[in-house]
């Protein structure tokens, strides 16, 4: 990567949109070249200069399921109506006036047999537009996982692995509990091998949220937690991502996403020592 492509991607890079490995190939280039670190360091002072000058109004939850709502909407009608209408344009096209009466003239059958047969073209388009995209389009929780393993992978290459570094959980869970507008739960699994490193802010689903960081030998495990919907399931969820593991449970009107390169069975102990570690509410 040359010192142009940095710079063309780094606001995608500052404003965590781009891949891990995209990711990872500019924080070598700002590793290699000092007027592009330097040209990095201004752009983040500028961009967090204004993030703290400009007032911010988060849109209300209602606001964001209309309009969500409005697009899903759109994008489902939009395709089917103009099925339907070639559909019948070709029918009418092809098909002979249908003879129909009351009194007397006979029904053209071959004519309605025809109609019966474009009505169920119609009907498998319908059903084909609604049901093939939904099952090409990634799910939610795909593309959490893909911002997720982002965010983690970014935290060990940008060398920002934590904003609070102690593994006393005394000095990391107040300082989360001032940033944020939620108190997370933080424990310290240091004698189950677990130790607590420390803590930062991130950015995921749409909302600031809590990342604790424990380590397992030489390996980190970024913990995600942010408060958990009404309708969140609660049955555990484990799954592989890109060479990472994931781990999502939902405790205590918590959502917990544990994100490592440890093996799974790791992961799923280190689960199950947090979960008794935090006091129940």
């Amino acid at each position: 990567m040359n010192c142009e492509e940095a710079i063309k991607l780094m606001d995608g890079y500052l404003d965590g949109e781009l891949d891990p490995i995209t990711s990872q190939t500019i924080e070598q280039h700002l590793r290699d070249c000092r007027n592009c670190e330097q040209a990095y360091d201004t752009h983040r002072a500028l961009v967090r200069a204004i993030g703290s000058a400009v007032p911010y109004y988060k849109a209300p939850a209602e606001l964001r399921e209309r309009i969500q709502s409005s697009l899903r909407e759109e994008i489902v009608e939009r395709p089917t109506r103009n099925v339907v209408r070639d559909v019948r344009q070709v029918f009418r096209r092809n098909q002979p006036e249908l003879r129909t009466s009351l009194w007397g003239t006979p029904w053209n059958w071959l004519g309605l047999a025809g109609l019966g047969l474009a009505a169920a073209i119609i009907f498998a388009a319908i059903i084909t537009l609604n049901l093939v995209p939904r099952l090409q389009r990634p799910g939610a929780d795909q593309f959490l996982a893909t911002q997720l393993i982002a965010s983690h992978v970014r935290s060990l290459m940008a060398n920002h692995l934590t904003d609070v570094a102690s593994s006393d959980q005394h000095t990391v869970k107040p300082w989360l509990d001032a940033k944020l507008d939620f108190a997370p739960p933080v424990v310290d699994l240091s004698s189950e091998g677990f130790p607590l490193v420390g803590g930062r802010l991130d950015y995921l689903d749409n909302r600031p949220v809590a990342a604790l960081i424990y380590q397992r030998r030489k390996h980190f495990i970024n913990l995600f937690v942010w408060p958990a919907g009404s309708d969140s399931a609660k049955t555990t969820k484990a799954m592989s991502h890109q060479g990472y593991h994931l781990l999502h449970w939902v405790k205590a009107d918590f959502n917990y996403w544990a994100v490592s390169d440890v093996n799974a069975n790791d992961l799923q102990t280190f689960k199950h020592l947090f979960e008794e570690q935090v006091a129940p509410h």
